[in-house]
């Protein structure tokens, strides 16, 4: 997408590399989320390592482009657009980082679930994680193009990933009735569950980030249909 062109070449410059940075951390995070399902899945433990190991990588592309940013403040002084941009990137990383903390949590779980009683349970995560996963890949495609519409519908799509949630703990609920001796692996998956339903409410805030950026207004707690309003 054309963000405008501002005074200074070198600025529109700056601004693109920022925003190349925002992709390649998305992409990063959604590598790691997907990987850290695989390890969980597949038994594999040492895919899971790589997991926790890359973390560092996504929270040091955190601090690089949060100081780019401020740099870019301090030194352009940008119009009212531009600091929208500014702003909307700063808070996407913000949840960019939290996603890919989700990520090295599953991973742990990977290393530190040994028994096949605990992975029977984790088998439940499965297509949570997999609706996550395509909400994120959605939400960082529309952030590419800073696409408002598409924002808006996967803005709704949380209620599809917050729907699978509750089937979820109601399954997993069944199973500590049935067998009370497994509550605390189950327990254990609960917590995970909550976290993968998380990266839903992450992505929502990438979407309104981005009406934020293109209309100019924050839709913050709007209901789908004030949301809807303002798209048109």
């Amino acid at each position: 997408m054309h963000f405008g062109r501002h005074i200074s070449g070198q600025f529109n410059v700056e601004l693109e590399s920022i925003r190349t940075n925002v992709l390649t951390m998305g992409g990063l995070v959604e590598q790691q989320l997907s990987f850290a399902m695989q390890a969980l899945h597949k038994d594999d433990v040492e895919l899971a390592r790589k997991v926790v190991r890359d973390d560092h990588k996504v929270n040091a592309m955190e601090v690089s482009i949060d100081d780019a940013c401020t740099r870019i403040i301090a030194k352009r002084q940008p119009t009212a657009k531009d600091l929208r941009l500014i702003m909307a990137i700063i808070k996407t990383i913000t949840d960019l980082e939290r996603i890919g903390d989700v990520a090295t949590k599953i991973a742990y779980m990977a290393i530190e679930s040994p028994s096949s009683t605990e992975r029977h349970f984790q088998v439940s995560l499965e297509p949570l994680c997999r609706q996550a996963i395509s909400m994120l890949h959605q939400v960082l495609d529309a952030f590419a193009r800073m696409d408002v519409d598409a924002a808006a519908e996967l803005h709704k799509m949380d209620d599809k990933l917050d729907a699978e949630y509750e089937a979820v703990i109601r399954q997993l609920m069944t199973y500590m009735m049935e067998d009370p001796k497994h509550i605390p692996n189950i327990l254990q998956v609960m917590w995970s569950a909550r976290a993968i339903e998380r990266v839903g409410d992450r992505c929502q805030n990438i979407c309104e980030y981005i009406i934020y950026f293109v209309k100019g207004k924050d839709v913050r707690h709007m209901t789908e249909q004030g949301i809807d309003d303002i798209i048109k």
